[in-house]
């Protein structure tokens, strides 16, 4: 069974950090690409970020370039999102999910219908 558990959401206040968490089980995690997305209430689901957990090759959206930092512990079959200077405008829920290690729209964000298999989402709170 495939699972993609994402943890470590919480409330902090702008200016403060959070790490996210997203361990899979279930499928070869080296073949696959881990992004990160999320929604706030209202809006439509975006991408953020996501890793090549075979490269270690990154991609971010420029919203969060210079803030956000993504890394995979292969051993652990986890990615983590490291989320520096919060504002509030990162309020949202976050969700990861796998797709295909070698498609370029899934390390690059540009398709979310390419990923295959995603968690269920932790919230993020960010207080102004």
């Amino acid at each position: 069974e495939v699972q993609l558990q994402a943890s470590g959401g919480g409330l902090v206040q702008a200016g403060g950090s959070l790490t996210l968490s997203c361990t899979a089980s279930g499928f070869t995690f080296d073949d696959y690409a881990i992004g990160w997305f999320r929604q706030a209430p209202g809006k439509e689901r975006e991408g953020v970020s996501c890793i090549s957990t075979s490269t270690g090759s990154a991609y971010y959206t420029d919203s969060v370039k210079g803030r956000f930092a993504i890394s995979s512990d292969n051993a652990k079959n986890t990615v983590y999102l490291q989320m520096n200077n919060l504002k509030p405008e990162d309020t949202a829920v976050y969700y990861c999910a796998a797709g295909w290690g070698r498609s370029l729209a899934v390390l690059t964000l540009a398709n979310d219908a390419e990923f295959d298999y995603w968690g269920r989402g932790t919230q993020v709170t960010v207080s102004s």
